[in-house]
C-alpha cells in the first residue's frame, strides 16, 4: 500500500535524496546542483505543497512539489514536479503521488495543472500523465539540456483541475 502525505520534518533527509537523485542524473530536472540540507529544507518548505509517498512501513518512496505555474491573471496555474527513488519505480508511488497532487491543487484553488518541461525520453512519465487525462499543448525542440551534453525535447502538458 501506498499513501501521500504532506512531508514532515523528519522526512526531510530522504526527501532530499530522492530529489539529489534525479537532479545527479541529468535527465528529467532542470536544476545542476544538489540541494545541501539548509537548501533541501528551505526549497521544500518554499512551496505551496510538498508530499511524501510512503510504503506501508513508512519508507519514503518519493515526494512532489506543488507551486504557482504564474501570477496575476494567470495565478490559476499550478507547476509540480516529482521525484520517485530509482529502487522504487515501477510500483504505484508515481501515480499515487500524481492523483494527490491534482486533488491537492484543486483544493488549493487551482484550475489548471501544467508542466512546461517534460523530457521527451521520460516516457514512463508521458504515458502516466497520459493515462491520467493530461494533454499534450507543444513541444519545445532541444529544450533540454541532458547530463551527458545532448540535446532533448521536452513536452508540455496541462490539465484542467474542475
Amino acid at each position: 500500500m501506498i499513501y501521500v502525505e504532506k512531508y514532515t520534518d523528519t522526512e526531510l533527509p530522504a526527501l532530499r535524496e530522492i530529489w539529489n537523485e534525479v537532479v545527479r542524473k541529468g535527465v528529467a530536472f532542470p536544476q545542476l546542483e544538489e540541494l545541501s540540507e539548509d537548501e533541501a529544507r528551505e526549497f521544500f518548505a518554499a512551496q505551496d505543497f510538498t508530499a511524501a509517498a510512503k510504503d506501508e512501513n513508512g519508507r519514503v518512496l518519493g515526494l512532489y512539489i506543488l507551486h504557482p505555474n504564474n501570477v496575476g491573471r494567470c495565478g490559476h496555474q499550478c507547476n509540480a514536479s516529482y521525484a520517485v527513488a530509482s529502487a522504487a519505480r515501477g510500483k504505484g508511488a508515481g501515480e499515487a503521488l500524481v492523483r494527490h497532487c491534482l486533488e491537492t491543487a484543486k483544493a488549493l484553488g487551482y484550475r489548471l495543472l501544467i508542466f512546461n518541461a517534460v523530457v521527451a525520453s521520460n516516457t514512463r512519465a508521458i504515458r502516466l500523465y497520459e493515462r491520467l487525462g493530461f494533454e499534450r499543448i507543444g513541444r519545445v525542440p532541444g529544450g533540454f539540456l541532458l547530463k551527458d551534453g545532448s540535446w532533448s525535447d521536452t513536452i508540455l502538458f496541462y490539465r484542467r483541475l474542475d
